[in-house]
């Protein structure tokens, strides 16, 4: 009879299996599955109990899931048992191909161990094949069906024949165990993925509102923004501007975008825009406008990428200075000139006077064979004399290196014309304006001083100085003068002076004296306005009274 029936019940434990399968292949989620493995030790291979025990990331298991007692189930679900504890477990008892039956005449040293378990009552065992209330058997999964990457361990009790599983029953077991090895690992991927397309979807919507943000910040924003390509043979050119920017220079975004900031910037600061780091980098410059005038804005360059390995582009940050450095121009200005006359004043004079003098004192060649030898490359006798045939000393100004290239400044002789020139040094002294100011009081003597320094500079080159030493002095400088043109420009410059100037619908008249001195490399820059000041009183007492009083 029982050998007639046996197909019978293998044909059954066939499609309880199949059909328990089938339910781990439609579970949606791994908690899910996890408990559809459960369910499937009871409902298809026949046991009253079942447990999934699943290794966690750090090697040891957990209880995940529970099936056939509610009291077992609330007792261990969630427990955890150590890794070598469960390893122990897997090398004792009786190995039945994959699977592990440990019989309760071997168990009884288990029960004080870290695993979590729950503990059966029932009659001892009538026959050898009874299933023994402490026997164990244990069906590990495989992460691929097979292997040797454990993924957790089946634990099954209580048969409900009441014997232990034979052949069919255990290969059914073991056919059960590596199915839903196969159903935790690909539900276990499908959470993985599904966590990344979150996570991906959180990240694109967090890029979204990034870029957003961007465009709105950039957009905007009151002071202009622009983006530029970086590298390549379209370094520089703009890719795209903001109102502001646009606003700022009077030029529509669509013009833009055909220049970049080397086209607009003013010649004299090609230089300071290439050598601004875009990295970090800043500088103050003028860009042109679209009526042709130039606007003073400053730049501060910082480098954006539009993906991680994506191209890399220049973010210029475009501020308006134009006012602060109308300040700053106008305040180094007011430094530098006289408050009355607009004249550069004595600080400015002395510093221009500065920058053509040296320490050394210049001496030119003595003879004819000498300076030939400078000229044309005896260097020796060159450097002997401190002339180069370039007409530049090696040595420069104080301070500076061999390649300074300063150009030395010496005083024509003034008893043979020979046409040498040199920097002229004019001081002139008001004659008369002392009792002017007492007379007429200090607005008519102020009116008097701009007068005469709007005549001073109207008698003078573009690369000559006017500059007002203080009171009623002025000084001129005037380059690249012998003594006779010296002499003349004294002249002129004292006739314009002579004529009546008129302050109130008053007439009054100042007449001037001039002492002309020459700079030269060697003297300091008190000993050349002391040498002209010293000339001017000489040539006062020269003249009599009356040529030197105001008309």
């Amino acid at each position: 009879m029982e050998a007639e029936s046996e197909p019978y019940v293998r044909l059954a434990t066939m499609r309880q299996l199949h059909q328990a399968v089938a339910d781990l292949n439609r579970a949606r989620s791994l908690a899910d599955t996890l408990q559809a493995v459960a369910d499937g030790i009871v409902t298809g291979l026949g046991y009253e109990l079942g447990c999934v025990n699943l290794v966690r990331p750090d090697g040891d298991l957990v209880v995940a899931a529970f099936a056939g007692n509610a009291a077992a189930e609330a007792l261990i679900t969630g427990r955890i048992g150590s890794r070598g504890s469960w390893e122990r477990r897997l090398s004792m008892g009786e190995a039945w191909d994959e699977l592990r039956f440990i019989p309760h005449t071997e168990g009884w040293v288990l029960l004080d161990d870290d695993v979590p378990q729950w503990h059966t009552e029932g009659p001892e065992p009538r026959f050898e094949d009874e299933w023994h209330p402490l026997d164990r058997l244990y069906a590990p999964m495989y992460a691929s069906g097979g292997g040797l990457d454990l993924l957790g361990v089946l634990s099954v009790d209580r048969p409900r024949n009441g014997r232990r599983p034979g052949a069919w029953g255990r290969e059914a077991l073991q056919m059960y165990a590596s199915q839903a090895g196969i159903a935790i690992s690909n539900a276990r991927l499908r959470a993985n993925m599904q966590r990344a397309l979150v996570r991906l979807e959180r990240e694109q919507q967090a890029l979204r509102a990034s870029e957003e943000s961007f465009r709105q910040a950039f957009e905007y924003a009151p002071s202009g923004m622009a983006v530029a390509e970086m590298g390549g043979d379209q370094h520089g050119r703009l890719l795209r501007t903001n109102d502001a920017l646009c606003r700022l220079l009077g030029r529509p975004a669509s013009v833009l975008r055909r220049h970049s900031f080397a086209d607009l910037v003013h010649p004299e600061d090609i230089g300071t825009l290439l050598r601004t780091s875009a990295e970090g980098g800043r500088a103050e410059l003028r860009l042109g406008r679209r009526d042709g005038t130039y606007l003073w804005v400053s730049l501060r360059n910082s480098v954006v990428a539009d993906t991680a390995d994506g191209p890399r582009f220049l973010l210029t940050h475009v501020e308006d200075i134009e006012e602060r450095k109308r300040n700053e121009l106008h305040l180094a200005h007011r430094a530098s000139h006289d408050a009355l006359t607009g004249l550069p004043n004595s600080a400015e004079l002395r510093s221009r006077l500065s920058a053509r003098l040296c320490e050394r004192p210049h001496s030119v060649a003595t003879t004819a064979v000498e300076a030939l030898d400078a000229a044309y490359g005896d260097v020796d006798a060159a450097m002997a004399h401190g002339y180069r045939a370039d007409g530049y000393d090696g040595e420069g100004a104080p301070g500076g290196g061999p390649y300074d290239h300063h150009v030395h400044t010496a005083a024509p002789d003034a008893e043979r014309d020979d046409g040498a020139k040199g920097l002229a040094v004019l001081f002139c002294d008001l004659d008369g304006f002392k009792s002017i100011n007492d007379r007429f009081g200090h607005h008519t003597g102020d009116a008097v001083l701009v007068e005469v320094a709007r005549r001073l500079s109207t008698c003078v080159r573009d690369g000559d100085t006017v500059a007002r030493l203080g009171g009623d002095e002025f000084v001129v400088l005037a380059d690249g003068l012998g003594a006779a043109d010296a002499a003349d420009l004294a002249v002129r410059l004292r006739n314009a002076i002579i004529p009546p100037i008129r302050v109130d619908g008053r007439a009054v008249r100042v007449g001037a004296s001039f002492g002309i001195g020459w700079a030269e490399c060697g003297m300091t820059v008190e000993e050349v306005l002391s040498s002209a000041d010293q000339r001017m009183y000489v040539e006062k007492r020269s003249r009599s009274k009356v040529h030197r009083r105001a008309g």
